[in-house]
């Protein structure tokens, strides 16, 4: 038996090409959102209250998520968006690499704004640069959606059951001809109690 037995001809090195990439586009998304959500949980600032000596200065500990409460809401959203890259196909799956990609623009304008704000306090410059990354990362997945995506093989395709001709398959028909067959035997023992007969008798 050849190895390239069983594969469409001329179409398998397509779709796998079109797995791959959509594998590597989900995966920068997924990698881009989950680290902006993960850099946003982190202490970006420390707000400083001075108090009577000898008391030491009070400390305050904000993340991202407390200055920005909208940074980490898109970051969810565009992670869900790469689910949703999976389970759609064609131009729906387009309008989700479009949506994935203006959210990481926002995300990655969000982390680039941070690193340029005068934050009260002591200011942590690597998560807000990380949370750009994420916002870049996912923006890159989201526009190699866009550009691709219409193309790539949706989840799970390569299982689908083959339509169903006028015949049904080979296996359909030889299932098919079983049942009648049973319910052929069924009917002669009935028939042959009606006329008092023990079916089981050969």
């Amino acid at each position: 038996m050849s190895v390239g037995a069983g594969r469409p001809a001329g179409g398998g090195g397509v779709s796998s090409a079109g797995r791959r990439e959509l594998t590597y586009a989900v995966l920068l998304c997924l990698a881009g959102a989950g680290l902006a959500v993960w850099a946003a949980t982190r202490t970006w600032a420390v707000e400083l209250t001075p108090r009577p000596a000898p008391l030491p200065a009070l400390r305050e500990a904000r993340s991202g998520a407390a200055l920005l409460p909208w940074l980490p809401a898109l970051a969810v959203v565009a992670l869900a968006g790469a689910g949703a890259v999976l389970a759609t196909r064609g131009a729906l799956r387009r309008l989700v690499g479009m949506l994935i990609l203006l959210l990481g623009v926002a995300v990655a304008a969000g982390g680039g704004y941070a690193l340029g704000a005068g934050f009260e306090g002591e200011v942590s410059r690597q998560w807000p640069a990380l949370c750009l990354l994420g916002g870049v990362l996912a923006t890159a997945g989201g526009a190699w959606t866009v550009l691709r995506g219409a193309a790539w093989p949706a989840m799970g395709a390569r299982y689908e059951r083959p339509a169903r001709g006028a015949a049904g398959t080979p296996d359909e028909a030889g299932s098919a001809g079983a049942a009648a067959r049973t319910q052929g035997r069924t009917a002669d023992a009935w028939d042959a109690l009606d006329r008092g007969e023990d079916p089981t008798v050969s």
